[in-house]
């Protein structure tokens, strides 16, 4: 393809070459025609369509592919030499002989009337995907009967619905979908290899070799023409009128039945060159070859496309894409209103990195580039036109550009410097220099102008305001004043608004400087005190900050009214620039750009998926024209249209690609499933099909009229599902559309036996009379404890009555009743009168607490007492004792069983403390060491009880203490907490007995 200079320099040799010295008029005349044989090639060579490259990082099994194929429902097919794949748009799925493909090596991809995708492969053996399964002749006993011992070339369904298939040999066959019939050619010469089946009209059928062109008349084939001949299979296309375009070695053809006519003479090298399948519109034939993609319009015009790229197929989908089949994967070429195009170094700027842009008040672009230079643009002819610094150092790279239309001037900044020229150029050339009076380094992060005369800077080290930048363009850092026309601490943004205020943001937040008054918003709202990277005014006091993690923030009349987020619909929270044009704000990060409507404060945000590939990670600056947006990026300068109102009106179509049920795959040419009750572990599978957009989200419901669940997973696992009836719903968005008609699927989970209604009704029978007979124990039982409770009190209280006879020991009696008459004899009426009324009180006493089964605590130690003194009267000093209770014990509240110590006292005096000749002491302390119990330990130093039962003749047990121990496991079988009893000696001698009793 020539270039317009390389056209001059070719036209300008003709002059020295014999046989072009002719007179100067044919010369001319001969200059013009050749312009005009180049003029389509210099125009496609103005601008490069930017094409989708899909390759083995996108998930292509393979870069080496055969074929293409857009099936009914959307998809792509791929035929590689590593299997086939089926692509949405977003992802690769890949089928290969692990999947049922009789070979990995697939030459082509076709679809019949009933929705199988065909396989051909290279080993000859077909092979179908259907409804989420490939049918091979493993699994298909008619696919056995489909064997030609060749590779099948061609695959052609005739109304009739019979399938024909070429083959490289000369073998044609028709299959029936019962039986196969093949045709072979007697004539040596004129034979079927790499036939191409077409039907014509008035239902006759073709085959087209490249030897001869056969008609099928009376069940056999008969040779009809042998001039216009194809080039190969690959060169014919069939048209929906059923006529047949075709390549022969002069040029397109189109046959209609018999009738063969000459549409476009191409050029010899070009059909020479290994043409691929080709693809033949209204307008133009689409070439391909092993030089790339020739775009040759009926008109005379050629584009050509993929340029040595040895590409092997041309498609176009429903979507108005093209596609092309390459050994290098596959490209897509958007539709022409999607097209994204890229102008770049080979098109005429100094470098593919562009850092800024503006466009003046000519049109012209204005680019900031990174070698210390600036491109301009002629957006008419694509004339660029290049100004160069001379300090290579400091303006190597100039990242923003900005216009003064009043005066006519174009500002640019890098890094360490800023500068102004005049937007005339280059009729005008002058340029000059911002300079700092005392020759100091100054480090510009961004510069705004207003529209007077002010230029604002935003330094490392604070914001700088030049008062006049016409006639003073200079400042000095000595001469600062500060809240005047300096702001101290390192800075990023400055931008005046269109009432001369200036914002700027700096280490501290966002600030505003009106009229000689400071506004912090970062004081007063958190966000703003984040780092702004862009400031734009959106209309009168509504200003749009441009948040480096945060989104975008938008504040109205000093107010945060709307925080735009990923969650939004943003690319990404990290926006680096803003602009604004007409009702749209724009914005650009490392993921992308959003075009954000503000029409009536909704802020609805756009997402241009389609150009995002092309612009992720190299967006350097933007400006919005009326209809096109441009952007400097790292590939160069970058543009599309964007003028329609929606980006996307139609929602994608969806499907449910497969289900799997406990690891297997279901065959979805059913629409309903019943499944067992041990398969409710189910995994649905479902794809949109959308080229443009990526970015798709989705929604399902397992009951109609239920709530949608959404998602952004293209798989959805249900695990232990209750048995039932669901109807599986799944729905699809892009950012811009709305929901998809959703995908459907019935299914019913079945109930195990023990979950039916029968079973149900036999448990209930079987559980009431279990519930009957439990009912009666239970009852039986109930009555049965309380008879013995009942007999357990009986005996307690007959207990009770016999423990208070024990306690009333005859010796006791009558050893009171002789120290009565004792002191009577000996006139001590007073030790008389003493003993008789503690005797008579420990009576009245025994009558008193034999009606109770429980006492308090300040009884039980009043009787004690009364016992005990009576006791020590009687053994004087050879008998001593002391109660001790725990002064945390309320005394009058803590209940214990009636008649339960005074056995054990009386015991420890009779039989531990009386042997002994020097008598001893008895010792009762009562404590409460924890919420459960109380502790009452008797303690005596008497000769201890295993030195008592041991010098006994024969075994003695007290009989109170008998009577206690009974009551006490009588007690324990009604009460709910049992009385702990524990008898020890104490060494040698003396006896310690526990009693533990539960707190009621």
């Amino acid at each position: 393809m020539f270039r317009g200079e390389e056209l001059v320099i070719f036209l300008r040799r003709l002059k020295h070459i014999p046989i072009f010295k002719v007179r100067s008029k044919y010369l001319y005349l001969l200059c013009w025609l050749l312009a005009l044989l180049f003029v389509p090639l210099l125009k496609s060579n103005a601008q490069t369509a930017y094409l989708p490259h899909y390759t083995t990082k996108d998930g292509l099994p393979s870069n080496n592919c055969y074929y293409t194929l857009q099936d009914s429902k959307g998809y792509i097919w791929v035929a590689t030499d590593a299997g086939v794949s089926r692509f949405d748009g977003t992802m690769f799925e890949n089928f290969s002989v692990d999947d049922g493909l009789p070979d990995n090596q697939v030459l082509q991809l076709r679809e019949d009337s009933k929705g199988r995708i065909w396989f051909l492969t290279l080993n000859g053996q077909l092979s179908y995907f259907y409804n989420g399964k490939i049918y091979n002749p493993d699994n298909d006993k008619q696919l056995k009967h489909l064997n030609f011992n060749a590779v099948i070339v061609s695959f052609f369904e005739d109304s009739k619905g019979k399938i024909w298939f070429g083959t490289n040999k000369n073998i044609i066959g028709v299959w029936d979908g019962k039986s196969l019939i093949k045709y072979t050619s007697p004539n040596i010469e004129k034979q079927y290899g790499n036939a191409f089946i077409h039907e014509d009209k008035q239902g006759n059928i073709w085959a087209y070799s490249t030897t001869a062109v056969f008609l099928y008349i009376r069940n056999n084939f008969v040779l009809v023409e042998d001039k216009f001949l194809p080039l190969s299979y690959k060169t014919l296309f069939d048209k929906r009128d059923k006529s047949v375009y075709f390549l022969d070695k002069t040029g397109l053809n189109i046959k209609t039945g018999s009738v063969n006519k000459l549409v476009l003479k191409t050029d010899p090298g070009l059909l020479s060159n290994s043409p691929g399948y080709i693809y033949v519109d209204d307008k133009s034939l689409w070439l391909s070859n092993n030089s790339g993609v020739y775009v040759m319009g009926f008109d005379g015009t050629v584009e050509q496309l993929l340029k040595n790229v040895d590409v092997n197929q041309v498609i176009k989908d429903s979507n108005q894409n093209m596609w092309f089949t390459t050994k290098n994967g596959i490209y897509r070429l958007p539709d022409a209103k999607e097209r994204v195009y890229i102008f770049d170094k080979e098109n005429g700027l100094t470098s593919n990195v562009v850092k800024s842009i503006a466009k003046d008040a000519n049109g012209r672009l204005w680019m900031g580039m990174n070698n210390a230079s600036i491109n301009i643009l002629n957006r008419q002819n694509k004339a660029v036109e290049k100004i160069n610094f001379p300090d290579l150092q400091r303006y190597s790279t100039i990242k923003q550009l900005a216009f003064d239309d009043k005066n006519k001037t174009t500002y640019f900044a890098s890094d360490y410097g800023l500068g102004s020229l005049s937007s005339l150029y280059p009729a005008k050339t002058n340029i000059k220099y911002l300079k700092e009076t005392n020759n100091s380094v100054f480090v510009v992060k961004n510069f705004s102008l207003d529209t007077t005369a002010k230029l604002a800077l935003a330094l490392s080290s604070g914001v700088v305001i030049i008062s006049d930048r016409v006639n003073k363009f200079e400042f000095s850092a000595l001469n600062y004043k500060e809240k005047q026309d300096y702001f101290k601490d390192r800075s990023y943004r400055v931008y005046y608004d269109d009432l001369q205020g200036l914002w700027f943001s700096n280490v501290s937040g966002l600030s505003e400087f009106n009229a000689g008054k400071l506004t912090k918003y970062y004081e007063i709202y958190p966000i703003l005190s984040k780092r702004i990277n862009d400031i734009k005014q959106l209309k009168s006091r509504t200003y749009a900050m441009a948040t480096d993690g945060y989104g975008i923030v938008i504040l109205k009349d000093g107010a945060i009214i709307k925080l735009l987020r990923q969650r939004d619909g943003l690319n990404n929270n990290i926006i680096n620039k803003l602009f604004v044009k007409n009702n749209y704000l724009w914005a650009i990060s490392n993921t992308g750009i959003n075009r954000i409507s503000l029409a009536d404060n909704k802020f609805t945000v756009n997402s241009f998926d389609y150009a995002n590939d092309l612009l992720s990670d190299d967006l350097n600056d933007l400006y919005i024209d009326t209809d096109t947006a441009y952007f400097a990026t790292n590939n160069g300068l970058v543009y599309f249209t964007h003028n329609q109102k929606s980006q996307q009106t139609k929602a994608p179509k969806t499907y449910i690609s497969s289900i799997i049920v406990n690891n297997e795959a279901l065959d979805l040419s059913s629409s309903s499933f019943v499944l067992k009750p041990d398969e409710h572990t189910i995994t649905f599978n479902y794809s949109a099909i959308d080229f443009k957009n990526r970015k798709i989200s989705y929604r399902y419901r397992l009951k109609e009229n239920a709530n949608w669940s959404e998602t952004k997973n293209r798989r959805l696992e249900l695990s232990s599902l209750e048995p039932g009836n669901y109807s599986f719903e799944i729905s699809a968005k892009s950012q811009d559309s709305e929901w998809s008609t959703p995908a459907k699927i019935h299914f019913v989970l079945e109930k195990h036996f023990w979950q039916t209604w029968w079973f149900i009704i036999i448990l209930l029978i079987v559980g009431a009379y279990l519930l009957y007979v439990i009912t009666v124990r239970i009852t039986k039982r109930q009555k049965n404890k309380e008879q013995e409770q009942l007999l357990n009190k009986n005996k307690i209280l007959m207990l009770e009555q016999r423990a208070l006879q024990a306690m009333m020991n005859p010796h006791f009696v009558f050893n009171v009743m002789n120290s009565i008459q004792h002191y009577i004899n000996t006139k001590n009426t007073s030790s008389a009168n003493k003993v008789l009324t503690g005797f008579a009180k420990l009576i009245r006493k025994n009558l008193e607490i034999c009606t109770k089964s429980y006492i308090n605590l300040e009884e039980e130690i009043e009787y004690l007492n009364l016992y005990l003194s009576l006791e020590k009267n009687r053994f004087g000093d050879k008998f001593s004792y002391n109660i001790a209770v725990d002064e945390k014990i309320d005394k009058e509240e803590t209940l214990i069983p009636s008649m339960l110590l005074q056995p054990y006292i009386e015991n420890a005096i009779w039989h531990g403390i009386m042997p002994k000749e020097d008598g001893g002491e008895v010792k009762i302390n009562i404590d409460q060491k924890d919420e459960d119990y109380l502790w009452i330990k008797i303690i005596d130093n008497g000769i201890g009880i295993k030195n008592s039962l041991s010098t006994k003749n024969s075994a003695h047990k007290s009989k109170g203490m008998d009577l206690t121990q009974e009551r006490i496991n009588l007690l324990n079988k009604i009460e709910a907490k049992p009385i702990q009893l524990y008898i020890e000696q104490n060494g040698n001698s003396g006896t310690t007995i526990t009693i533990l009793v539960p707190l009621r």
